[in-house]
């Protein structure tokens, strides 16, 4: 049995308004650039489940930094007709010039001669992370956004609550981030 889970917070406080789960089985194998085919259909069955639609979708999966140019980001996107960004952990294609050590530090990712995403320091000290544009977004809001939902940790808050709930582990008194009095969010260079 798998979940797949959306969570929708309120900007810019990042506080959950609304959270989904779906259960079911996978029907697909894991095969790397293939996720979408695996993940997809329970994460649309999570988001059908909202009461509020979200004006943006920051997804756990690349968008166009994909061999294909259409990863789970894109794929949802598209079949769902909303604003979807990639937020990845780890890069799938491409290649990136050095980037540097300060949150909101960025590189481009190029494969084939195009910018497909942007390797992005989202915290000091941390692995980046890949981020692409997954349906009607330009990467320069993509990484504007990403930026902005990151408070405290190495992942954005949408996707780093998601992948609690989707584990059943989901705590508000303990996981969700309460931004310092004064804080205004990720610094984008």
């Amino acid at each position: 049995m798998a979940t797949g889970a959306v969570v929708v917070l309120q900007y810019p406080e990042l506080r959950v308004v609304e959270t989904k789960v779906a259960r079911g089985k996978l029907d697909f194998p894991y095969i790397p650039g293939l996720l979408s085919f695996r993940e997809s259909p329970l994460t649309l069955a999570a988001c059908q489940k909202l009461a509020i639609t979200p004006d943006l979708i920051l997804v756990d999966g690349q968008g166009i930094a994909h061999p294909r140019r259409l990863g789970l980001a894109s794929h949802l996107g598209l079949w769902l007709n909303m604003p979807t960004i990639g937020c990845a952990k780890s890069i799938l294609c491409g290649n990136h010039e050095a980037l540097g050590n300060e949150p909101g530090s960025y590189a481009e990712m190029v494969d084939r001669g195009e910018i497909i995403g942007a390797v992005l320091r989202t915290k000091l000290g941390v692995k980046p992370i890949y981020v692409s544009i997954g349906h009607k977004v330009d990467l320069n809001t993509a990484i504007y956004w990403v930026m902005k939902c990151c408070h405290g940790y190495r992942l954005p808050e949408p996707t780093r609550l998601a992948h609690l709930a989707a584990g059943g582990n989901l705590k508000p008194e303990r996981d969700l981030m309460v931004p310092k009095a004064g804080y205004q969010g990720g610094f984008l260079g």
